[in-house]
């Protein structure tokens, strides 16, 4: 499904014998080597996630399976979920549960922003009109959109490449579980850092994602822009239940090393560095040419009248 998120894109224009949208995804179908530019980096972020969690559950002997997808085609714009890892017992150990839940994200970030870079070097700057996609702007997204484009004149955008796309997916994804809520990385970060105080300071994150739903609403006027912050809302209130409403289960007593507190503040830093109040919101907007030519109209009809 990653591959056909890729190849929708990249393929080109159906002919005029395909006019059915059961059509239109044979012939996405036939050309699905070309999502491999979009695909590859994606998997590869996803599962250097994954193994960082694997790799840091093994050195501490906590039983953990390799990491496997979860396609998700058409209703996810990357097609699939993301990728996991299962774990059959919890993690005893504070300063286990730290290095498991600080692996990930980190192990996924060493791969994402190189993709990231190579992917922004193959876009090109253009000026932004008719209707498309706005992806969602972090510190570090836009501090590398600057570090390979320079600056970008006004009405204009990074138009991304497939490769590019898929290291800002990366990002996006990262940025999601880096939230110190229940059992997402940055769950089990903000547990063992905190203990049992994380799990009221969880709760209110977790309904502070309501908030920039409405936040979105307001700015945008559409539930589009915030979407994700409601579905990510309640995606995890559903976790939530099934665990029989356990926000993160208990570790033993006992402190962090100083070298994992370190740790913690650094996961900390790149969650800011990553985090961002729209991610993805539609626009439409007319370029100079087409503002140009409205004025000129109108002007004509004023001189006719």
């Amino acid at each position: 499904s990653v591959f056909f998120t890729g190849a929708a894109p990249a393929a080109p224009p159906p002919g005029p014998e395909v006019t059915t949208a059961f059509g239109a995804v044979l012939h996405t179908l036939r050309h699905l080597h070309l999502g491999w530019s979009f695909a590859v980096p994606l998997m590869a972020i996803l599962l250097t996630h994954e193994f960082g969690h694997y790799f840091a559950a093994k050195y501490h002997r906590v039983p953990a399976s390799l990491p496997y997808f979860i396609p998700l085609p058409v209703l996810s714009p990357f097609g699939t979920m993301g990728a996991v890892i299962s774990m059959p017992r919890r993690i005893e150990s504070r300063n286990a549960l730290l290095d498991i839940g600080a692996a990930g994200p980190l192990a996924g970030m060493v791969v994402a922003v190189p993709v990231l870079v190579i992917g922004l070097m193959q876009s090109e700057v253009r000026e932004a009109v008719g209707h498309g996609f706005m992806e969602g702007q972090c510190l570090l997204y836009s501090l590398l959109k600057w570090a390979t484009k320079g600056s970008i004149p006004p009405g204009h955008d990074v138009f991304l490449s497939p490769t590019a796309f898929a290291g800002w997916a990366g990002i996006l994804v990262t940025m999601l579980n880096l939230l110190p809520i229940g059992q997402l990385d940055g769950g089990h970060v903000a547990y063992a850092l905190f203990g049992e105080k994380q799990n009221r300071i969880g709760r209110v994150v977790h309904y502070s994602l309501l908030g920039w739903f409405a936040y979105n609403y307001a700015t945008w006027g559409s539930i589009e822009p915030g979407l994700v912050w409601g579905v990510w809302f309640v995606l995890l209130q559903g976790l939530r239940r099934a665990s029989g409403g356990v926000d993160h289960p208990p570790t033993e007593p006992g402190d962090l090393t100083i070298g994992r507190k370190a740790v913690a503040v650094v996961t900390l830093i790149l969650f800011v560095l990553l985090f961002m109040p729209t991610p993805l919101r539609e626009y439409s907007r007319l370029g100079d040419v087409q503002l140009a030519n409205l004025a000129a109209s109108a002007l004509q009809t004023l001189g006719g009248a």
